[in-house]
Parts: C-alpha cells; structure tokens; sequence
C-alpha cells in the first residue's frame, strides 16, 4: 500500500538522509527507529510511513507486524523563491526547497519484498503485425556485404 506526502518544507537531500535508513525494514522497527531519531525528517516520514501501514490494515487487512517498508522515494518539490535585502538596495537570493515523499510497504515473498496492490484486470490489446514493403526487402537481398580487401592486393 502506498501514502504520499507532497510539497512538504524540507530539502530532498535531508528527507533522503533519513529515508535511506528506514528502507527495507520492518514497519514496527522503521517507526522505532523514526520516533527517536533527532532529525526534522524523522518526524516527517514518520507520519508518511504510519499513514502508508495504516492503509495497508484498514483497506487490504494486513498485520503490521508482518509488513516492511519496500519503497521509499523522495524527489524535488517546488523551490519556493525568497529574498533578503542587503545593503545598496541589492537583495541575496533564497531557496527555499521542498519535497515529495512516497512510501510503499509490502509483505516478504521468498526474498523479494513485494508492495500491496489492488488487485486490476489489464486487457491486453491486439497489435496488428507491422506490414513491410515488398520494395524495402527486394532492396535487402539485392545489397550483398562489401568485399574486403588486403593492403598487399590493393598495391
């Protein structure tokens, strides 16, 4: 099961810091480790990470004893642009990044992790065979591979 949190005020640098430490744990000790972590993306992700487990309860009846995260992605936000003015009437530019963070929990299977997805009937679509002109494979038997020749025979 999936949560995403969008445009949420932290640099992807720093929310990717904490989110590479919780990937491929369990659940339960994924949020131990978030809880007590002195970190501003801890608590961030913390929530993302209980909302993603919570999902996985309440709409596919899983135990969250038996989940683990398997997919954390943090990518870039919006960059909200900001200024400070300086002295002579010039301002210093300043960034103010943001982030989006999906998580995606899942139970083991063998040694894989797989995520928690409804279940979705995909109807595949007949493609009709792709037709080649006649002229297009004359022309490819006509051309015969060029003869090599040696640098002794050439002179």
């Amino acid at each position: 099961m999936k949560a995403h949190l969008r445009k949420i005020r932290i640099s992807p640098k720093k929310a990717n810091l904490v989110a590479g430490i919780v990937r491929g744990k369990k659940v339960t000790e994924a949020l131990d480790l978030l809880k007590f972590m002195p970190k501003k993306g801890a608590d961030i992700l913390y929530k993302v990470v209980h909302s993603a487990a919570s999902n996985a309860k309440n709409n596919f009846k899983q135990p969250m004893d038996e989940l683990y995260v398997t997919h954390i992605l943090v990518t870039k936000g919006p960059t909200y642009k900001r200024s400070v003015p300086i002295s002579r009437g010039r301002v210093h530019p300043i960034a103010k990044r943001t982030s989006h963070i999906t998580v995606e929990v899942g139970l083991p299977v063998g040694k894989e992790l797989k995520a928690i997805r409804p279940k979705e009937e995909k109807v595949k679509k007949e493609e009709p065979e792709k037709k080649v002109k006649k002229s297009a494979v004359k022309k490819a038997e006509k051309k015969a591979p060029a003869k090599k020749t040696d640098k002794k025979t050439a002179k």
